[in-house]
């Protein structure tokens, strides 16, 4: 989200950059010494670097075995002795200056291995909190400054780059108008043609009606051509969020850096510490258990017995086919895998399960169970429809059916932490994590009648990694089913943990 302030009523401001962005002064690499993609080039330069040490070995093997003198050099040796001075020094300024120097010279940037990780660590996690205000508020949220790092050329950007809007003479009449009800607020964007108007007006607007102003809520700054049909009606601003990266988190092999936004101090701090003892333990691994989206609409008829009727026919495997050619029709993506029914009297509740692609997938289901919903109307003339979800889905609402059938992504994730890197990175000990586990997430959980909640915060992370990459931060409801494991394993010396997570609602997103 971006930033800026302003209030129809008082001159304020505009927001001026608190922090620059810093890059590196020369940004020459050796692998621009070809106007190729980099992995172009270095292949190039592998094979030209591999080739002349393969000729020129073989020339002055035959000159050995024939007593030629090897100061005797014919013209192709000239060439590959060139060829290999060439692709030497690229392979060098490309792969060993940065590695020597990262050694020698800045041994403190390695991402995990800095000697005072952890004392910076407890700092941020420990620190007292003495701001005055919200985080959210604040113009300089940030925690007390660490030692300066090499010196960089720095570069400002303008984040405000649209001034505050001034109303007009005309603007007046149509906010006067707004407030007398004259003219709807909603359809300010038609009329005017112009979002960011329409928008100021409508703050004003918003401001006389309630005698409360709306000076801390940014207006400025932001684009609401890009949100028009799209998602926020009626808008009057937009809110700051910071964003903080925790990682690299090392999961199957690969390296992610988890985008976090959140104003809750030290959540970021404390997620990259686990990173950082997973990373340094050899990383996890995670499977993808299931991979289904759920609606459920509810159904009325005349009598329970008709109602059974229809779970019966919609249960029975041979009209699956049927009913999966019709729900398929909706979408090129959408792949019906099953129905499951509930019945309760004379309603009767239908749970479509499909996979949807690379989209989270709602509409998409609920488009296909409508196909299917007319389908089923010539068989059962008497089916009343009364709602195309009847929250057996179950959305946004904690559900013993999603925490047991699983709904979207159904994820297991599991890693060993080195016995040592528990005591140095997570500052106690094994036998400890174990058993705190058990008695808080385990047995506190059951005694509390958790439904999903067998874990110490997954909600935390997943909420602030939804914000931070555009998903329904409602989901976090269902998304944060969680049982977190942890076992002593290689005779007591290292921890096995374990986190299980059966709905994981979720649009792929690109990795950051």
């Amino acid at each position: 989200m971006e930033a800026g302030r302003r209030s129809s009523t008082k001159p304020v401001q505009s927001l001026k950059p608190t922090k620059t962005v810093s890059v590196d002064e020369d940004l020459t690499k050796a692998s621009d010494a070809l106007p190729l993609p980099l992995h172009l080039s270095n292949a190039v330069f592998f094979t030209l670097f591999f080739s002349a040490v393969y000729f020129l070995l073989s020339h002055w093997r035959e000159k050995i075995r024939t007593s030629t003198p090897l100061s005797v050099v014919t013209f192709s040796e000239i060439i590959a002795i060139l060829a290999f001075v060439a692709s030497f020094i690229y392979l060098l300024g490309f792969f060993g200056i940065d590695f020597v120097q990262s050694l020698i010279l800045r041994p403190q940037t390695e991402v995990w291995n800095s000697e005072d990780d952890d004392e910076v660590a407890d700092v941020l996690l420990h620190k007292e909190d003495a701001r005055k205000v919200p985080c959210g508020q604040a113009l300089d949220c940030s925690l007390p400054p660490l030692p300066p790092p090499a010196p960089i050329v720095t570069v400002q950007k303008v984040l405000d780059e649209n001034p505050v809007t001034v109303l007009t003479e005309e603007d007046e009449e149509i906010i006067k108008s707004v407030v007398a009800g004259t003219t709807p607020s909603y359809s300010l964007e038609s009329k005017l043609g112009d979002c960011k108007r329409a928008a100021a007006i409508r703050r004003e607007a918003l401001q006389r009606l309630t005698g409360k102003s709306l000076e801390g809520l940014p207006l400025d700054g932001f684009d609401y051509e890009s949100i028009l049909g799209q998602c926020c009606e009626m808008p009057v601003g937009y809110v700051q969020i910071p964003v903080g990266i925790a990682g690299p988190l090392l999961i199957n092999g690969r390296e992610y850096s988890v985008p976090m936004a959140t104003t809750e101090g030290c959540l970021v701090a404390s997620t990259n510490r686990g990173c950082k003892a997973i990373h340094l333990s050899g990383g996890a691994t995670s499977t993808l258990l299931r991979d289904g989206m759920t609606r459920a609409p509810v159904v009325r008829f005349g009598t329970a017995k008709r109602a059974a009727d229809l779970k019966l026919y919609l249960e029975d495997p041979d009209n699956f086919d049927t009913l999966a050619v019709v729900f398929n029709r909706s979408s090129r993506f959408g792949r019906l895998q099953g129905i499951k029914c509930a019945i309760a009297g004379k309603n009767l509740y239908l749970r479509f399960t499909c996979t949807t692609g690379d989209a989270m997938g709602m509409n998409m289901v609920s488009k296909g169970v409508q196909n299917v919903l007319d389908f089923l109307q010539t068989d059962f003339p008497d089916m009343d429809v009364m709602g195309i979800s009847g929250n057996f889905c179950s959305d946004k609402k904690p559900a013993a059916v999603n925490w047991i059938e699983g709904r979207g992504k159904s994820v297991v994730c599991e890693a060993i932490i080195k016995g040592d890197v528990v005591r140095k990175v997570l500052k106690t000990t094994v036998e400890s994590l174990v058993e705190l586990n058990m008695l808080k997430n385990l047995t506190g959980s059951a005694m509390a009648g958790a439904l999903g909640g067998f874990n110490a915060h997954a909600s935390n992370i997943v909420t602030a990694v939804y914000i931070a990459t555009g998903q329904d931060p409602a989901q976090n409801v269902e998304s944060s089913h969680c049982i977190t494991m942890m076992e002593a394993v290689n005779d007591g010396k290292d921890l096995h943990i374990s986190v299980t997570m059966p709905s994981i609602e979720v649009i792929d997103c690109v990795t950051v």
